[in-house]
């Protein structure tokens, strides 16, 4: 566990403590991702993130990478991967890697890479670092159910963790139905990030001692990777040298760190931002309206001007006017910059930025202008018909 404080986080689950350091920024190129799943469609906040990536790439001469993290076969939504490349595009988000682009490092759909998540847990099992689990879903319940009652932390017991190398192996070889999990240390390394400083973590010792061992699963029983290990494989051979995302994945960072140092790899530099939130500082809602970016387009808002909206959420900057192309933004970027904690989203701000953003498109004519005349003519009919 770990806590942020609540000036910095208000909102935030207890899991940080925050060490003040000033913030890093970087002029090397930077490689950085964007890696969503295909289970919805593109938000705000993944807009922000992939937004401020692009920045940072472009800024620094870098590379701006999108991968699908699309190992969850179940939530996957169908027609969402399709509509997540449109949606990037109509933004101006172009990945310089990637789905229909290629590149070095591909492939770059995870599931499509399960022999090298394959390979790095064989990697770890060999090392000590993880082991061969066989529990049935019901002993595991039972389980949770017995420590429970007994007021005892409910992780697992580590059962499988004591079977010779050679049966675990030779079960494997047979066929017998297992995942593969992380052997959880008794302290997880703390690390830095660009925005938050220094972040420790407390112990797991206290849990061990009582048999409970959190232990996370690294490969499920049909041999694709989960987050964890797919995360720390991939963005390593994809030489990924930022990785900047929510404050809602820093829970999982320890765990990514300490398999960078399982493998014998250095660990990208992390940089996490804030979550959105509404008024009541509660999470923005898809009943509103103010959640996906293709609502917004479909009234019409320019992506510049979205951009131009999700990139003041949790950046400031040292210029007398918030109107920003995304060129302007790429000049202006600067990690130092970032703000920590969540962010509240007024959208009277989008409004205002629409209007200069339409402005300027209106006046430099084209066909963006043209655009814009026949979403006017097309409001208008629908509001007020055609006479």
């Amino acid at each position: 566990m770990f806590r942020l404080p609540p000036r910095l986080l208000r909102s935030a689950a207890p899991w940080a403590r925050f060490s003040s350091t000033d913030a890093l920024s970087t002029l090397k190129p930077a490689r950085t991702r964007f890696a969503p799943s295909p289970t919805g469609y593109l938000h705000l906040g993944s807009l922000r993130t992939a937004l401020f990536n692009y920045l940072l790439a472009k800024r620094t001469g870098g590379q701006f990478l999108l991968r699908i993290e699309d190992t969850d076969k179940k939530r996957t939504v169908e027609g969402a991967e399709k509509s997540l490349f449109e949606t990037l595009r109509w933004a101006g988000l172009q990945w310089d890697e990637g789905p229909e682009v290629g590149g070095p490092y591909g492939p770059y759909r995870q599931s499509e890479r399960s022999a090298l998540h394959q390979e790095h847990a064989r990697q770890l099992i060999t090392t000590g670092h993880a082991y061969r689990c066989f529990c049935k879903p019901e002993r595991l319940q039972a389980l949770a159910v017995a420590r429970k009652r007994a007021n005892l932390p409910t992780d697992y017991d580590r059962t499988c963790h004591s079977i010779a190398a050679s049966e675990s192996a030779s079960r494997a070889a047979a066929g017998e139905s297992h995942v593969v999990r992380l052997k959880a240390p008794d302290q997880y390394p703390g690390f830095h990030d660009v925005v938050y400083g220094h972040i420790t973590f407390t112990e797991n010792a206290r849990a061990h001692s009582l048999g409970s061992f959190e232990d996370p699963i690294l490969l499920k029983s049909d041999g694709l990777p989960t987050y964890h290990l797919a995360n720390v494989v991939d963005d390593h051979h994809m030489q990924i040298t930022h990785v900047c995302r929510a404050t809602e994945w820093m829970p999982s960072t320890p765990k990514h760190v300490h398999l960078y140092n399982c493998f014998g790899w250095t660990p990208p530099e992390f940089v996490h931002v804030g979550l959105l939130q509404n008024a009541q500082r509660g999470k923005l809602s898809k009943r509103n309206g103010d959640v996906f970016v293709s609502e917004y387009r479909e009234k019409g808002y320019l992506a510049s001007a979205l951009n131009n909206f999700v990139a003041l959420l949790g950046w400031s900057h040292e210029q007398t006017s918030d109107v920003m192309s995304l060129k302007d933004m790429v000049e202006r970027f600067n990690t130092e910059r970032l703000t920590p904690g969540n962010t509240v989203v007024n959208f009277e701000k989008l409004d205002f930025l629409q209007k200069h953003h339409v402005r300027e498109t209106v006046g430099a004519g084209g066909a963006a202008a043209e655009e814009i005349f026949e979403v006017v003519v097309k409001q208008v009919s629908e509001t007020y018909g055609d006479k």
